[in-house]
């Protein structure tokens, strides 16, 4: 009787023996169920891209006393939608943790006659005048963005920056040439969200912005930025990116003034380290 009764143990023993290691092997071999998202991992991303921004601005200059007009950069100028280069560095040194860098420089120029008079910079422009005017718009971004919420699939954080914004522009007639010339380092702040609907695939949106309080009647400044994109990640290493991105700023140093919006479609792709 005690032989039929440890026969049956013994079996299941050597079956068990015999299964453990190709159980083992499978569990080790089997696909890995984590729920982070790919392209996350990373200490540096470096990215690029071409925005082609609608045109709208207006931009006014006076000097001796004279009153500029305002002088807009469809009807007056007639400069036409171009493709303008946006580069960006991030450095990450936590997970929560990101330093930022933004350098977006927007260049117009184009060839037209006057349809009226206007003054820029106290001299007179008249009607049918033929001009060579440029206009040359460059923001520099410095920032900090703490993630205060931080989950495998997304986050929330807040941005601190410090913005560098110069503009200038000429025109130039045959019997005049004109430059004026402004620039402003202002401060930002905004916020990011971040989502990924798919383990590899992130919507994100950014508002920043400020509006400078009225302490001298010299300098007025407000201005917003709304960039909202998609990022397909190939892998942690290489994504690529497109997105809808809108500026608007008026900045008024002195007597030279600027009120300039560019809003439009941008494509690119990102490469992390």
């Amino acid at each position: 009787m005690r032989v039929r009764r440890v026969r049956p143990f013994l079996a299941a023993l050597l079956v068990s023996a015999t299964l453990a290691p190709t159980l083992a092997f499978a569990q080790v071999a089997a696909p890995s169920r984590s729920t982070r998202a790919i392209g996350e991992e990373y200490h540096m991303e470096l990215s690029g891209g071409m925005w082609g921004p609608s045109v709208f601005g207006i931009i006014s200059s006076e000097q001796f006393g004279i009153a500029g007009s305002d002088i807009s950069f469809v009807d007056d100028l007639g400069f036409k939608k171009t493709q303008f280069a946006d580069v960006r560095l991030v450095l990450r040194p936590g997970k929560k943790h990101k330093f930022r860098f933004q350098y977006t420089p927007v260049t117009y120029s184009a060839e037209s006659t006057l349809s009226r008079n206007i003054v820029f910079n106290g001299i007179l422009y008249p009607v049918n005048m033929p001009v060579n005017s440029t206009f040359d718009w460059t923001v520099i971004r410095f920032g900090y963005e703490y993630d205060i919420i931080y989950r495998d699939r997304g986050y929330f954080g807040i941005l601190i920056e410090g913005r560098y914004t110069e503009m200038s522009a000429s025109l130039k007639s045959p019997l005049n040439d004109e430059f004026t010339r402004a620039r402003a380092p202002l401060p930002a702040f905004g916020a990011v969200v971040r989502l990924y609907p798919l383990k590899n695939l992130s919507v994100t949106a950014e508002v920043s912005g400020l509006q400078l309080p009225d302490i001298d009647e010299k300098y007025e400044a407000n201005y917003a930025d709304i960039d909202i994109y998609g990022t397909f990640n190939v892998t942690h290493n290489f994504g690529v990116q497109a997105g809808w991105r809108r500026m608007h700023t008026f900045l008024r140093v002195e007597t030279d003034q600027g009120d300039i919006r560019f809003a439009g479609i941008w494509f690119g792709g990102a490469v992390r380290f």
